[in-house]
């Protein structure tokens, strides 16, 4: 797996000005590899979701340099950024993000018809990924219509129907019980396992931690440890 995906030199990143200027993030070295199933923990307040924003161009870094499927995302546009994320990242998130409006087939075809993906290839893939994820039959249903987990199985198709380099899921687990986190957690291991998605978790969640080939743990905005996930029981487990 040593063909690197994302690449962070020296990045920092501060919210503020003036007097009062937080440092979210603290001389960040990082690289994450094609093929990992990476999971960034730490306190809250530790600088977890700015490093996702940073990684995916939704946030630009003060200092340093990111580097995302080969482009240095410091010197795009915005949108360049925008297409870049389009086209090259998948986002779950905690809350899970779907349309109110739109079915579950609906939901997950959306970054195909942004991407201008041809009505029969959408198709074709869409309920393939809803069967996939476990949706079968249910392609009908509006969020409303679908469980805690269900929608987050939506949010998990509709974040690899682009079949981006890199899925960044924040908090996935957080929001579904325990027997449903597992479940969804079977699916992105096999999804990492089977068709090389590469993933990459901001978590409170010491089950994903556990699940993870590679555990990030940042505190104060600098990484503390970075190494594999069996070294978790070593960690402070205090996750604030």
């Amino acid at each position: 797996m040593g063909d690197s995906i994302v690449w962070l030199r020296a990045v920092t990143k501060d919210y503020g000005q003036g007097d009062v200027v937080v440092r979210a993030l603290r001389g960040i070295d990082l690289t994450l590899d094609r093929g990992d199933f990476a999971a960034v923990a730490g306190p809250s307040g530790s600088g977890k979701s700015t490093l996702l924003n940073v990684m995916s161009g939704l946030d630009r870094p003060s200092s340093g340099e990111v580097s995302l499927d080969g482009r240095d995302l410091t010197r795009l546009s915005r949108s360049e950024l925008s297409r870049l994320r389009l086209t090259r990242i998948g986002f779950v998130f905690q809350a899970y993000n779907l349309l109110p409006v739109l079915t579950a087939y609906e939901n997950a075809e959306y970054v195909l018809m942004m991407q201008g993906v041809p009505a029969s290839a959408r198709r074709e893939r869409v309920m393939g990924l809803l069967e996939l994820v476990g949706l079968g039959g249910m392609e009908d249903r509006f969020p409303r219509e679908l469980s805690g987990g269900q929608q987050q199985r939506v949010a998990i198709a509709r974040a690899i129907a682009s079949e981006p380099a890199l899925i960044l899921a924040d908090e996935p687990t957080a929001n579904v019980d325990s027997k449903t986190a597992a479940a969804l957690l079977d699916l992105m291991q096999q999804l990492n396992e089977e068709k090389g998605v590469t993933f990459l978790f901001s978590t409170h969640d010491r089950k994903v931690m556990a699940r993870a080939g590679r555990l990030i743990r940042l505190v104060d905005g600098r990484i503390a440890y970075d190494g594999e996930a069996g070294s978790l029981e070593a960690l402070d487990a205090d996750e604030g």
